[in-house]
């Protein structure tokens, strides 16, 4: 695509014939899995997406140059050093170019590269959103408001349950989202399979949620893309007891540790991994896959509605 733009030959290959393709972050193996276990569940990730039928696109920048797709190698190199990777939103990523560093892409910055790529899935773990206590600190992530301006369908458990969840759909609603459930009426809270939100419209199958997107385009109405809220299973979900009792604890832990912004997000999932033993890292991972597999099966259907 150009000098600072590689995309993975198999990727490049897929686009051209018109073949499903999802894309996938890079912050959540850089930043939100421990290592060594981060390598072994990128392979897995995109492992799901493959059994959903569609061809895996994780995004990252290396040394200066936004890769759409990774090599073997290259996955080694992210999960390895995730210290070395900047966590990278829109606004960075052209610095980070210009400056020649590596970054993980978040939630935004995946998707805009998405789009720029021509790929029209992406997965992930949950949203970012507005932040408690943003009518003080104005702290609302650049996810929203990027998704609201992206055409891109985002496989999601909806937001992260450490964020103000009424706020984040208000938001959405507000910039034209619409927010999907997949099979379900509840939108979720990550960890939870149930935030105690509904969500407006529910599809049931991979199928109706490309056929949105695909109305959507024939309309061209806006721009904004489309959140498809994917919950764990009731009985895989985190222990809501321990939920509650974790989420208040790494609060506390904010506050008394200063921790704001970008900072925020990472520094509590670590805290829940380190104090749930293992059952958060557990819920992650297993919802990470379930929003692979899906994005694999919408993408499929999209690319045949679109063929």
């Amino acid at each position: 695509m150009s000098e600072i733009v590689t995309v993975h030959p198999e990727v490049s290959t897929a686009l051209a014939e018109g073949r499903a393709v999802v894309a996938l972050e890079s912050t959540i193996l850089a930043h939100g899995l421990p290592s060594p276990d981060n390598r072994r569940i990128a392979d897995e990730i995109e492992g799901a997406v493959r059994a959903g039928g569609a061809v895996p696109a994780t995004i990252a920048i290396l040394d200066g140059v936004v890769h759409i797709g990774l090599t073997s190698d290259e996955l080694d190199r992210l999960c390895a050093n995730g210290d070395d990777f900047t966590k990278l939103s829109v606004r960075d990523l052209g610095t980070a170019i210009a400056l020649r560093t590596n970054g993980a892409t978040t939630v935004a910055s995946t998707s805009v590269l998405a789009h720029r790529a021509g790929i029209s899935v992406f997965a992930t773990g949950g949203l970012g959103g507005v932040h408690r206590g943003w009518e003080h600190t104005l702290d609302i992530s650049a996810d929203l408001s990027v998704i609201a301006r992206t055409p891109v369908l985002v496989v999601c458990a909806g937001v992260k349950s450490i964020l103000d969840v009424p706020a984040t759909l208000e938001y959405l609603e507000t910039a034209s989202v619409p927010v999907l459930g997949y099979r379900t009426d509840a939108f979720p809270g990550f960890y939870l399979a149930d935030s105690g939100l509904s969500v407006t419209w529910r599809v049931e199958t991979p199928a109706e949620a490309a056929a949105v997107v695909a109305a959507r385009r024939e309309l061209n109405t806006d721009s904004a893309g489309v959140v498809l809220a994917n919950p764990l299973a009731q009985d895989r979900q985190l222990d809501l007891g321990l939920h509650d009792r974790l989420l208040a604890d790494g609060l506390a832990l904010l506050e008394r540790e200063g921790v704001s912004g970008k900072d925020v997000t990472p520094r509590l999932l670590e805290f829940f991994h380190e104090s749930s033993e293992g059952e958060s890292l557990r819920a992650n991972v297993e919802l990470v896959l379930s929003n692979a597999r899906l994005a694999g099966e919408v993408a499929v259907s999209l690319a045949e509605l679109t063929a």
